[in-house]
């Protein structure tokens, strides 16, 4: 199992951390941000491919700005993913 953290831009969360185990995303924790909101797509993407999570949540913007912590989320994911 691979631990990533992730700093975010842009957003008003500031650092994400997660896990990727066979491909699958694990144990995702925002730090900072909209909690409920947060936990809730924490929640969603438990055990989801970390594709599958990217081609879900990449592009999504968050009222006038360019992105969101999801599509931040996404970045991450694409990152670890090109790193390993």
């Amino acid at each position: 199992m691979e631990k990533y953290t992730f700093n975010t831009q842009g957003t008003c969360a500031k650092q994400i951390s997660f896990e990727i185990d066979d491909n699958k995303v694990r144990n995702v924790q925002f730090y900072g941000g909209c909690n409920g909101n947060l936990k809730a797509i924490a929640s969603l993407v438990e055990g989801m491919s970390a594709e599958d999570v990217i081609d879900r949540l990449s592009g999504i913007t968050c009222g006038f700005k360019k992105t969101s912590c999801g599509d931040q989320f996404s970045q991450a994911l694409k990152a670890a993913i090109e790193n390993k």
